[in-house]
């Protein structure tokens, strides 16, 4: 929705608000949600002046009286604003923007959502910047003088800087004029603004001189924060926690407020100009504008991200509450059945595979095809854009379309809230809820995990989302699994990994992440692509003929992994009565007719798994017929926890009495299970696990495992303890999981004996005392993380070194390397490169999607221990080509020095378009790292010539080698668009023409 409709009802006569865009206020841990809103302002001469406005709210902003004004940042000469990564953080398509605003004075850090509306901001933002042409006035911002800041809590003062996270980076170029400072920015509007009545001043980031940070007028009684009360009385201290929450819930994807019929499907509201046959028939309110909405109607939109007056125990994890108010939340969590009682809610569940389609047909048949209206919708899209640029570049026209058409085929017979939208490439997830449970909604994140080629790409995986209804906690996830009939092992593989790094944060950070199987209800939908084994087509389209739908099933290859306990343990899924929803000749209802002919298959699936649930219907919708697919719905009612006020009441009470009786109990004390441990023979990306248990005694007690002095972590980077923190109450306890996996981020420093497998952990009691763990073990070499120079002097497999020769090579300097005369012999490229590029040449120069679908986990073990042992003999005996092709990816990703190395990236990128000088830059690598270059080109070249096969081409190819030959040199930072597109362009070159 347009949120600028908000900020414009803030504004006077003369202001005017460009966009606005929701985002994230980011210093260290702490998240706070901010509406930034650009600003123009025209001066009598016809000039412009422009400033960015930042509001606090306490749920979406639909009116003026939903937000309040924070801060003004003028947008003088030495306004910058540029896009940056945070150190170490991998890159995700569809993840967030993280933008630094730089001033003289002040530097923020902000994350808005991915997606073409904060594209459109970003660059109305660039052309609102004066530029620092000195011949150009300096803005004199008079006109900010009439805004003044509202008081802030004396409780909680703000804080004196707004500093980026120090492990942040610059990306993309900057937006703005640069260094040279506006004269009205050095004095810090001193000059400008009145200092009456109504105006504070609060210090930023510049220590010698103060800054203003302009804010909301006063009005009687006090400053207004946008609060709307929704009933029931609240104590001063729920009242002051609600408040302070109302911005800091966080946004990590899109958030939408506002009724599904207006016009506001675009991201930034102003609706799109559809002309195909998917609009439904407009209903009378449709052409109704935001403006013409009572704001009655209006406040009755969703507060997502924020605390209602139904989720109480949540308001008690707020930090500031400390350990008393954790044990409170626990003891109200415990007795939530003493003060909650049951209510139905029917949730839609829908999920269609759209083969890359643009919508052609009204979505109602399948939306809404109950007789009653839905109190939640919750809908999911797989396969959104097939287009290699929407994969490897853009956002894709496709999510607005498919949007639209969602929001105009809700049920006509209620009025909708958007409450959240997350995609990942062709992934996509939308969460509606009725108008009049919207208040109800909390804790709203939204989160992604891509499962495609080396685990992280977005073309399969799964986006979630979770939010809490009154009092019961939901996650609901769309996943698109990978394909294949034979692929099941691979499809079980996906599921467990959407699982195991599927964590949404918590408002309390003190608390661990929660996972999907953390919540009350889970429902999982999607493209799962099981199929139906041990058929043959013609059987199974027989069966389909004859209804004989159960003896269909028991050949369904998810029943039978679910019966085997190997996926969706405690799920439950609904009798199936309904044909095949794949695969269809797009426009019609008639099976498969391509070359492939493929057999018909119940790949799109809808799953449960809670209490208090009842599945109402379970059907596909033939009616569509846009894509080779069926969509499929499932409508639930569903029991959720709904709080009794006064019984609410009565039990904090008790809790709390209760709890000043043993206010100077005892001071805490565990016992552990174990306090030593031994990880023997770890090898590369192979996870090894201990446990232990934290026992409590008496005296409820909160732990952590802190740092140690001079240290940045609890632990080194290749453990992790989980949970790392948590809260016990008495004569409870839990189990603490330690985790080993090296990674490429490790592996040399293992491999170079520079690091050990040894550590000390440091157990802390919160008024307690610490107890000490320690973690021992030894780590076996491998190839992987090894440098190019080491490995080809490596004449023998790596485990059959000793370990001072491995330590030795590795830690050998590049130059020392590239000496010949003083070493000896090496081999030109590297044995292990060798043997997985032969591999390849031999088996899989025809593979279909080589080098695009993932392998199997056991699979790369497998492969990592022949290469480490040199059992080349033994390589094709347990790996598939899928599976050789991504080792050899993570092999080129695990080198400290990049195929191109460090020193060469920049120039590289300038010649990229010049062949010949490309050709050049590659003639003064090392010669270790040009012939492996010149090897991988060459193989390369052999695959585009069986493209007709492997349907892979020369743009796939660059896209995916042009990041892992070429780094950029700040290591973690990702690769902007113009780098991506000029690092790729770079390998191109050499894929085309002769070596």
């Amino acid at each position: 929705m347009d949120q600028s409709v908000a900020i414009q009802e803030t504004l006077v006569e003369g202001e005017y608000c460009v966009i606005a865009v929701q985002g994230v206020l980011c210093k260290g841990d702490s998240r706070q949600s901010r509406l930034l809103g650009l600003v123009r302002y025209r001066l009598e001469n016809d000039a412009q002046e422009h400033a960015l406005f930042l509001y606090t709210h306490r749920r979406m902003a639909i009116t003026g009286d939903d937000v309040s004004l924070d801060q003004i940042v003028p947008l003088s000469k030495d306004f910058m604003l540029e896009e940056v990564s945070p150190d170490g953080e991998l890159y995700i398509l569809g993840s967030d923007v993280t933008v630094q605003l730089n001033t003289a004075e002040l530097r923020l850090v902000f994350q808005l959502p991915f997606g073409s509306h904060t594209r459109t901001f970003l660059q109305e933002v660039a052309r609102a910047c004066p530029g620092f042409d000195p011949e150009t006035r300096d803005p004199e911002f008079e006109w900010l003088s009439r805004h003044r800041c509202a008081e802030p809590d004396a409780e909680s003062p703000k804080p004196r800087e707004w500093n980026s996270d120090p492990g942040t980076r610059s990306g993309l170029a900057p937006i703005g004029g640069g260094r040279h400072q506006s004269r009205n920015a050095r004095r810090g509007l001193e000059d400008v603004l009145p200092r009456g009545p109504g105006y504070i001043l609060l210090w930023g980031g510049a220590a010698e001189e103060p800054e203003f940070l302009l804010a909301e007028e006063m009005h009687e009684g006090g400053p207004v924060r946008g609060r709307r009360p929704r009933g029931g009385r609240r104590d001063e201290a729920l009242e002051e926690a609600d408040w302070e929450m109302s911005a800091g819930g966080g946004f990590r994807e899109r958030d939408y407020a506002g009724s599904s019929n207006v016009d506001s499907s675009r991201p930034n509201g102003r609706g799109t100009d559809q002309t195909s046959g998917a609009r439904c028939p407009e209903k009378p309110e449709n052409s109704l504008t935001r403006q013409n909405k009572s704001k009655s109607e209006m406040s009755e939109m969703v507060r997502s991200a924020t605390v209602t007056v139904s989720d109480k125990a949540h308001i008690l994890s707020v930090q500031k509450f400390g350990l008393r108010d954790t044990i409170v939340k626990s003891h109200l969590v415990q007795k939530e059945e003493n003060y909650t009682y049951i209510q139905n809610f029917r949730f839609f569940v829908g999920t269609y595979n759209v083969n890359g389609q643009s919508p052609k047909e009204c979505l109602r048949p399948w939306l809404s095809h109950s007789a009653l209206a839905p109190d939640v919708y919750c809908v999911g899209f797989q396969e959104l854009d097939l287009s290699k640029e929407a994969f490897f570049f853009h956002d894709t026209p496709k999510e607005e379309e498919w949007f639209k058409a969602v929001s105009e085929s809700l049920h006509p017979d209620a009025k909708y809230a958007k409450v959240k939208f997350v995609r990942l490439v062709g992934i996509m997830l939308l969460l509606y809820v009725k108008q009049e449970h919207a208040a109800y909604i909390s804790e709203v994140e939204a989160e992604t995990v891509g499962t495609g080629i080396m685990g992280r790409m977005g073309n399969k995986g799964g986006v979630a989302i979770r939010f809490q209804l009154h009092n019961t906690s939901i996650c609901v996830v769309n996943s698109h699994l990978a394909a294949h009939t034979e692929e099941y092992e691979r499809r079980n593989q996906d599921y467990r990994d959407i699982c195991s790094r599927m964590q949404f944060p918590q408002v309390d950070p003190s608390q661990p992440p929660r996972t999907i199987n953390k919540h009350d209800v889970i429902l999982w939908l999607g493209d799962l692509n099981y199929r139906i084994e041990e058929l043959d087509v013609g059987k199974v389209k027989k069966l389909v003929e004859e209804k004989a739908f159960q003896t269909l099933y028991a050949h369904d290859q998810l029943k039978i992994q679910v019966a085997a306990k190997t996926i969706f343990d405690g799920f439950t899924e609904g009798e199936i009565t309904f044909q095949p929803t794949y695969k269809y000749d797009t426009g019609s209802d008639d099976w498969d007719t391509s070359e492939k002919c493929r057999a018909p298959a119940w790949c799109d699936r809808i799953l449960w798994k809670g209490k208090n649930i009842t599945q109402l219907s379970y059907q596909s919708h033939m009616a569509l017929k846009t894509s080779d697919h069926k969509p499929v719905s499932s409508v639930f009612d569903i029991g959720v926890r709904v709080v009794n006020e006064e019984l609410y009441r009565k039990t904090l009470e008790e809790i709390v009495r209760s709890l000043d009786k043993m206010e100077n109990a005892n001071i805490p004390s565990v016992t552990l299970s174990k306090r030593e441990f031994c990880f023997e023979n770890v090898k590369y990306m192979q996870l090894q696990t201990e446990s232990f248990t934290i026992h409590n005694s008496q005296v409820p007690c909160q732990f952590e495992f802190i740092n140690k002095p001079d240290e940045e972590s609890y632990c080194k980077q290749w453990l992790t303890a989980r949970p790392s923190k948590g809260f016990l109450l008495p004569d409870s306890h839990v189990e603490i999981e330690l985790e080993l996996f090296v990674n490429k981020s490790t592996a040399t420093q293992l491999n170079s004996g520079q690091d050990t497998i040894e550590d000390i952990l440091v157990l802390h009691l919160e008024r307690g005392k610490d107890y000490f763990l320690s973690v021992s073990g030894n780590y076996l070499p491998s190839c992987f993380g090894s440098p190019l120079h080491t490995l080809c002097y490596m004449r023998e497999p790596i485990l059959d070194l000793p370990p001072k020769t491995v330590s030795a090579l590795t830690l050998m300097s590049m130059q020392t390397a590239d000496d010949r005369s003083q070493l000896e012999n090496p081999m030109e490229i590297p044995k292990e490169l060798w043997m997985m590029v032969d591999y390849l040449y031999r088996n899989a120069v025809q593979q279909e999607d080589l080098f695009q679908q993932p392998g199997l986990r056991p699979e790369f073990d497998h492969i990592r221990d022949c290469l480490d042992t040199g059992m080349i003999d033994h390589l094709s005996k347990g790996a598939n080509n899928h599976s050789v092709a991504e080792a050899l990816l993570l092999f080129l990703e695990s080198l400290p020095e990049p195929v191109i190395c460090y020193s060469a990236y920049h120039s590289c990128l300038e010649c990229s378009g010049n062949y010949a000088a490309s050709k050049q830059i590659i003639l003064t690598l090392p010669s270790f790292h040009k012939n492996v270059f010149n090897y991988l080109m060459a193989f390369l070249q052999e695959l585009l010539k069986n493209s007709a096969k492997n349907h892979l081409d020369e743009n796939i190819l660059a896209s995916i080698f042009g990041s892992l030959l070429l780094r950029n040199p700040a290591r973690h930072q990702k690769l902007d668009m113009a780098e991506k597109k000029k690092a790729q362009e770079f390998i191109h070159q050499f894929l085309c023409g002769p070596l």
